[in-house]
C-alpha cells in the first residue's frame, strides 16, 4: 500500500517509500563565519556544495549604507530567482509547452529593525502555444510551488509575470 507523501504509510508505519526518498534527498550545506561587532564586523560566507567558493558579508552592505559585499537577502534572491523559474519552468513543460526561456529577479525588501518585509518575483517568459491567460495561472502556481516559496510562507512574496 502506497504511504501519504509523509514518509508514514496509511497504516501509520514508516514504508519503502520514505526510505527511497531519504535516498534521494538533497543536502545543500554553506557555512558562515563572522568577526567582530554587527555593526563594525565583517564575515564570510563558504558554499560547502558548489564550487561557488566564499563571499563576504558585511552590516553596512546589508543596511544599504554602502557596502561592497554581499548579503544574506540577495543570496535568498539568487536562491528564489532560480528555484521559481525551475518550478515555473516544470510546469509548462509538464502542460506540453515548455518555455523557451525564462528570466526571473527576485528583489528581497529588508528593513533594519523589522528583517525581511517583503520579496518581488518578476518573470518574463517566451512560452509558444500559451496565452497571458494560461501564463498567469501556470505562474502563479510556480510561485506556490516552487519550495523555495514554500520555506519563505512568513513573507510576503509577489508576483509581476508576463509573456515576452
Amino acid at each position: 500500500m502506497r504511504g501519504c507523501g509523509l514518509g508514514v504509510g496509511v497504516d501509520g508505519l514508516n514504508n519503502d517509500m520514505a526510505n527511497e526518498r531519504q535516498a534521494d534527498m538533497t543536502v545543500s550545506s554553506a557555512q558562515a563565519h563572522w568577526e567582530g561587532s554587527l555593526m563594525e564586523g565583517k564575515g564570510e560566507i563558504e558554499f560547502l556544495s558548489s564550487a561557488l567558493g566564499s563571499v563576504e558579508v558585511d552590516w553596512k552592505s546589508r543596511a544599504g549604507e554602502g557596502g561592497h559585499t554581499t548579503t544574506p537577502e540577495e543570496l535568498i534572491a539568487g536562491a528564489h530567482s532560480a528555484c521559481y523559474s525551475m518550478a515555473l519552468s516544470h510546469a509548462l513543460a509538464g502542460n506540453g509547452t515548455p518555455p523557451t526561456a525564462v528570466d526571473t529577479k527576485a528583489e528581497v525588501t529588508f528593513v533594519p529593525g523589522q528583517g525581511i518585509t517583503g520579496i518581488l518575483l518578476t518573470v518574463r517568459a517566451s512560452v509558444p502555444g500559451v496565452s497571458a491567460e494560461e501564463f498567469a495561472t501556470f505562474a502563479d502556481a510556480a510561485k506556490t510551488g516552487c519550495p523555495v516559496s514554500a520555506a519563505l510562507t512568513g513573507t510576503t512574496v509577489s508576483l509581476d509575470a508576463a509573456l515576452v
